[in-house]
């Protein structure tokens, strides 16, 4: 049966004699990081020049001062590649030894081919396969566990991962409501199997809720409504968003996916290390840190600095908490968020450097 404590659920297999779980030989591990932030800053100063809005405003609704933007003609492969450059110069790795590449993005380079195959050609990987993965901001933990599997299976001994988004491609910049919430961003990280027991990516909790398809999302540019003169006048391939609902939703589904993965594994918020919550708003991350138990000072929060950078806010906050020494080898992880779709997830990982 399956112990609560002895984090055999994520790396583990199904035992057809005695009916339970059994843990497999083989575990994966994040081993490396890296992230790119493009040159140009928005402030909320600056937007006070082009919304009705104001700084005192943003900053008690969101928590955000500042994003990163792109300069025009960059692209999301375009930081993709620099982040995913950087976690294989951290590595020590050639890109001749990935075996897959896992892009989460809503803002690919275009529809096809996928950003993971333009991220490969660049980096020179010519062993590696991969492809998109279209989570929202959920979408970097939805990568992360698909490549774990890979790595616990043992078909991959190293899947490079990457969370990229130019949403100032997709705001349209005179919506005060949307415009002030994002930045553009990536980040990578390798994941490898893991050489000492208990370390590395320990399970994981994901939910989709359909019903929340129609408050925060991009209506045009699909086979729905695929792009007209009709749809570039109605702004229809700009973010759409029902803020008070999407607010209403994380509040509660990124606690109560938190909560049921400490649930599984008899673990309460005080057990936790560091929480590494994605970066949307600071009302959400701090309501359900506060629930949770987790004390104020281990919970990552650089929403102010970055905005809301979609599937690269999970890597930038590990970059953050790293670089204030928050995050040490062997601290207990939890990894959280919710996103357009409803998409939800939290992640437990024994960090490993």
């Amino acid at each position: 049966m399956f112990i609560p404590g002895e984090y055999l659920w994520h790396n583990s297999g199904f035992d057809s004699i005695t009916g339970g779980l059994i843990a497999l030989a083989r575990q994966a591990k994040i081993t490396a990081l890296g992230t790119y932030l493009p040159p140009r800053i928005l402030t909320n100063a600056d937007l006070e020049k082009m919304v009705n809005t104001s700084d005192e405003w943003i900053l008690e609704r969101t928590g955000i001062s500042t994003r990163y933007l792109v300069t025009p003609g960059m692209a999301t492969s375009d930081m993709a590649i620099e982040a995913a450059r950087a976690a294989l110069a951290s590595r020590g790795l050639a890109a001749a030894e990935l075996d897959m590449i896992v892009v989460a993005s809503v803002t690919p380079d275009m529809l096809f081919p996928a950003t993971a195959c333009l991220v490969q050609r660049a980096l020179g990987s010519p062993h590696a396969w991969g492809f998109d993965l279209l989570g929202a901001c959920c979408g970097f933990l939805y990568a992360l566990t698909v490549a774990a599997q890979f790595v616990v299976a043992g078909s991959h001994k190293c899947v490079l991962v990457i969370g990229a988004d130019t949403m100032s491609s997709i705001v349209d910049y005179t919506d005060r409501a949307t415009c002030i919430l994002f930045g553009d961003a990536a980040g990578a990280v390798l994941v490898e199997p893991a050489e000492e027991d208990g370390e590395g990516i320990i399970d994981f909790y994901h939910e989709v809720d359909g019903a929340g398809a129609d408050v925060l999302y991009m209506p045009a540019g699909g086979s729905r409504r695929p792009a007209s003169e009709e749809t570039v006048r109605q702004k229809m391939h700009y973010v759409h968003q029902e803020g008070q609902q999407v607010f209403k939703f994380a509040v509660r589904k990124q606690y109560d996916v938190c909560k049921a993965l400490l649930d599984r594994h008899g673990l309460r918020g005080e057990d936790v290390q560091v929480m590494i919550p994605h970066q949307a708003n600071r009302r959400i991350i701090t309501a359900t840190s506060d629930r949770l138990g987790i004390p104020r000072e281990r919970v990552i929060i650089n929403v102010d600095r970055y905005g809301n950078t979609t599937a690269a806010t999970i890597p930038l906050a590990m970059r953050t908490a790293l670089e204030e020494g928050k995050l040490k080898k062997g601290d207990l992880v939890l990894l959280c968020a919710v996103g357009a779709g409803f998409t939800a997830g939290a992640t437990l990982v024994r960090w490993s450097f």
